[in-house]
């Protein structure tokens, strides 16, 4: 009986292990707002509280050791308030599934995309197909959540997309450069903090003082601890493992996990069409994942 090294597995069980961390994410993201807090709250409970956890395993291990000064500044960006406040916003304006189909689903394409562009990397067939599957599955999906949905989804579905571009971006790299999850929390949670929280406190509008204290502490949890801290360290050890074209091909299984609890959890609509595009997009994810072709040195 053949079985994947050691390395394989635990790379495919962090990305799965995300895929369900993400789709609760959706839920969490999407009921934000009957919270009181603003998006800028949330972005602030993201870097800082998580930087208590990051500061002191920052300075036992010394992330920044090996970094060059170009990459810091990148993944920062990369993953910084730019990024996630235009995520959280765009739950303002579409549902909790269409941040699955737009920030997930798009990402085999997007990284093929950048993959060919940056680094001339061409795909396989067989992940190109199950990636236009995907495609045709969330454009499905989109279509018909817009019909039951707000007039204002189509905002929300492309702050999702930049979202995608933004992250997909990170995936890239992450496997290019064989970032450690420290240095990724280092860069993504540590950096953004000193650079963020400041401005948040000194100008950006916040209803942290009015929430009431159930939803404050769930949004803290998630949002300061399990994206930004489980969720990165999950990422950068299966793009390294398995790859940036597998782990982003699993990760596209977040739509329909994310649209079957937001119709279980928030009572969203989850149409018979949208059921059958979420099977088809679920093929389409299982003929995309791959196993890892050797990068050459």
């Amino acid at each position: 009986m053949s079985t994947s090294p050691p390395s394989q597995f635990t790379g495919y069980a962090a990305a799965w292990c995300i895929v369900f961390v993400w789709s609760f994410w959706l839920i969490v993201s999407r009921v934000a707002a009957d919270s009181g807090l603003t998006i800028y709250d949330l972005a602030a409970m993201r870097y800082g509280l998580a930087s208590l956890v990051a500061v002191p395993l920052a300075i036992y291990y010394k992330p920044w050791r090996g970094l060059r000064l170009i990459q810091i500044a990148v993944i920062s960006f990369i993953l910084g308030p730019v990024y996630i406040i235009s995520v959280f916003a765009g739950f303002l304006f579409a549902p909790a599934a269409h941040g699955g189909i737009f920030m997930n689903g798009v990402l085999p394409l997007i990284s093929i995309a950048l993959g060919i562009v940056l680094f001339g990397v061409r795909p396989g067939g067989r992940h190109v197909f199950g990636s236009v599957i995907i495609l045709v599955s969330a454009g499905v999906l989109a279509w018909d959540g817009t019909v039951i949905s707000s007039p204002q989804a189509w905002i929300g579905d492309l702050l999702f997309i930049l979202g995608a571009m933004f992250f997909s971006s990170y995936v890239l790299l992450s496997e290019r450069w064989k970032l450690t999850a420290m240095q990724v929390i280092f860069c993504g949670t540590i950096v953004n903090a000193v650079i963020y929280l400041p401005i948040w406190a000194l100008w950006l509008p916040s209803g942290l003082a009015e929430a009431p204290l159930q939803p404050l502490l769930l949004q803290a949890v998630y949002q300061g601890f399990v994206p930004n801290l489980i969720g990165l360290i999950f990422i950068a050890h299966a793009s390294r493992t398995i790859g940036n074209g597998n782990t982003s091909s699993i990760l596209a299984a977040v739509p329909g996990i994310g649209g079957v609890l937001g119709m279980l959890i928030l009572g969203e609509d989850l149409s018979l069409i949208s059921a059958l595009a979420l099977g088809l997009l679920t093929a389409g994810l299982l003929i995309s994942v791959r196993r890892r072709v050797p990068v050459p040195a």
